[in-house]
This record gives structure tokens, C-alpha cells and sequence, in this order.
């Protein structure tokens, strides 16, 4: 498992090595940067000429070596990252490695708590579907599953922010905390207070999950239920429920488990729609702000951080088909 483990991780550094050529092509193929930003700052706010706007740009362009050729500025990032200096936000006025540490772990929290909910709720309610083959139970979760995989998931934080801020008059939909229990050390009451704050942002996420995983945990079991050792288990006297759990689900979860190495992707992608629409300070509203504004370096640094964590989610889905398939370690 060691040996297998250890060719993932240098499979993937080359990867990682693309990853963050094509990101930094991409971002600077936009038109306009942050010197832009800066001047349109100084026309509607500062009040300043075109001309004196537009030499302030140029200034600072020079100042922040934006007219280097891209292959410069692409290795001077990556050396600086090598050296443990992330750079600095234009935007925050900060250095971009205390913005990661501020919202990178919130998104991460939420992901995390999404995928853990969205799996076993999901993989409980397919095991029960595929089960009850055709009853009220598996129309019922069908129903469900439909509804949670083709309604997009803006429209249903639009719709949950509707009834919660219009019809039920609920504040601060904005935030992780009230005002009190934001300058409050951490405390049950505290972690009550996120949960009333978080809960609608992870139902978006949760049902959109469960939907899935149970529409793929059903259609797995259905195929295992009446396989030849399972029906063996039968025969030798098995109960019907042990020879599910104990021979059919372990095989019907190997293209859930097969699924993980992409299930970041899609978690994060959710997690910036769902944070934009919420306007909650997660990695996802920072990389759309950054990205309004030609913050560029910001831009760059959280869409790196996003690339590791895919990373690291595909390696933990081999590792997890790994212990499931010893077929898969083995090479076989």
C-alpha cells in the first residue's frame, strides 16, 4: 500500500507542474489587470483626469513588474512559492497566504461536512431504495434523487434565500456568526450560532449529494443483488440482510469509491456558486472577486490550492479502491 501510495504522489507532481502553467495562461489571457482596476478607482472615486488615472496605472504596472513577459512572472510566482511567499493581494492588502488561511479552511469545513452527509445519507437511502425495488420507499427517494440532480443549485440558494429573507425574516444570511458571537471565543453556543448560519448552505450542497450517490448506489446494488455469490450466501444459509451488507454493498460501492477522485471538483464548484449567491467569505468569493478585478497573483495562488486539493482527493479515491479492490494495489 506504501509503495503504492508513493507512485500516486510522484505521479502527480507533473501534474501539478501543468496544472499551474495552464492557470497562469488562462488568467493573464483576460483583458485587463489590476492596474486597470486601480484606475477606474481613481476616475470614480478620486475624482482624477483620465490622464493622471492612466499614468498611475503605468506606474504601477512598473512598480509590480505586471509588463514582464508572462514566462517571468510565471517562474518569479513559482519561485516565490518554492520559498514559501505566496505574495500579496492588491485587493485585501494582505499577504494572499493569511487570505488562504482566513477562508480555506471555512470552504474546507463546508465541503468536508457536505461530502461526509451527502454520502452516507445518499448511500443509506439507496441501499433502502434498491432494496424495496418499485415500492413507495424507492418511488419516494426516486422522486427525490431527480429532483436534487436536475435543479440547479443557484436556483435553489436563490429560492431557500427567498423564503428564508422574505417570508420568514431571517438576518444575517451573509455571515458564519451574529454580530455577538463573532468577537466570542469558540463555545457551544458559538457552534450553535454557525450551525443556524451554515445550515442553508449545506442543505444546497447535501441534497444535490445525497441525490447522487443514491441514484448511483441503487443502480450499483441492483446489479450485485441477484449476482452469483450473493445468491451463494443465500443458499448457505446467509439472512437475506447480512448477504446485502456483508457480500452485495461492498461491491456495488467500488464506482462510488472510483467517483471520489472527482467528487472535489464538483464540491468545490458548488461551494463557490452557493458562496457567491450566500455572500459568506469563503475561498470561493475570493476567487471571483480576485478574478473581477485582474488580482492576478490571488487568482492564481487559490486556483493552485484548488488543484492540490483534486489532487489529494484522487489520491485518497485509489486509496479507498485500493482497500476496497486488493485487485487494484496489486496491479491485476
Amino acid at each position: 500500500m506504501l509503495r503504492f501510495l508513493a507512485y500516486r504522489i510522484l505521479s502527480a507532481i507533473p501534474v501539478l507542474f501543468v496544472m499551474t502553467i495552464i492557470t497562469f495562461v488562462i488568467i493573464h489571457s483576460t483583458p485587463g489587470d489590476y492596474a486597470d482596476y486601480v484606475a477606474s478607482m481613481l476616475r470614480s472615486e478620486g475624482h482624477a483626469s483620465n490622464e493622471v488615472a492612466q499614468a498611475a496605472a503605468v506606474q504601477f504596472r512598473i512598480d509590480h513588474g505586471l509588463n514582464d513577459p508572462l514566462i517571468i512572472q510565471y517562474f518569479r510566482w513559482i519561485w516565490d512559492i518554492l520559498h514559501g511567499d505566496f505574495g500579496t493581494s492588491y485587493f485585501f492588502n494582505s499577504p494572499i497566504s493569511e487570505v488562504i488561511a482566513q477562508r480555506l479552511p471555512r470552504s474546507l469545513a463546508l465541503v468536508i461536512t457536505v461530502h461526509v452527509l451527502g454520502t452516507i445519507i445518499g448511500v443509506t437511502f439507496g441501499i433502502i431504495a434498491a432494496t424495496r425495488q418499485y415500492s413507495w420507499v424507492d418511488n419516494l427517494f426516486s422522486f427525490i434523487g431527480f429532483l436534487g440532480i436536475s435543479t440547479p443549485k443557484f436556483l435553489f440558494a436563490l429560492v431557500l434565500i427567498y423564503i428564508l429573507a422574505f417570508k420568514i425574516g431571517v438576518q444575517e444570511l451573509g455571515s458564519f456568526y451574529s454580530t455577538y458571537w463573532s468577537y466570542q471565543p469558540m463555545s457551544f453556543g458559538k457552534f450553535w450560532n454557525l450551525i443556524l448560519h451554515v445550515w442553508p448552505i449545506i442543505l444546497v450542497g447535501v441534497l444535490n449529494g445525497i441525490s447522487y450517490n443514491m441514484r448511483m448506489m441503487r443502480g450499483n446494488l441492483l446489479d450485485t443483488l441477484n449476482a452469483q455469490y450473493v445468491e451463494t450466501a443465500r443458499a448457505k444459509g446467509l439472512s437475506n440482510t447480512m448477504a446485502v451488507l456483508k457480500h452485495a454493498v461492498p461491491n456495488a460501492l467500488h464506482p462510488l469509491a472510483a467517483y471520489q477522485s472527482a467528487v472535489m471538483r464538483y464540491l468545490i464548484e458548488g461551494e463557490i456558486e452557493t458562496s457567491v449567491i450566500f455572500g459568506i467569505p469563503t475561498i470561493g468569493v475570493a476567487i471571483v472577486l480576485s478574478m473581477s478585478i485582474g488580482d492576478v497573483l490571488v487568482t492564481a495562488t487559490l486556483m493552485l490550492m484548488l488543484g492540490i486539493l483534486q489532487i489529494v482527493g484522487s489520491i485518497l479515491s485509489d486509496l479507498l479502491l485500493a482497500w476496497l479492490d486488493p485487485r487494484v494495489r496489486l496491479g491485476t
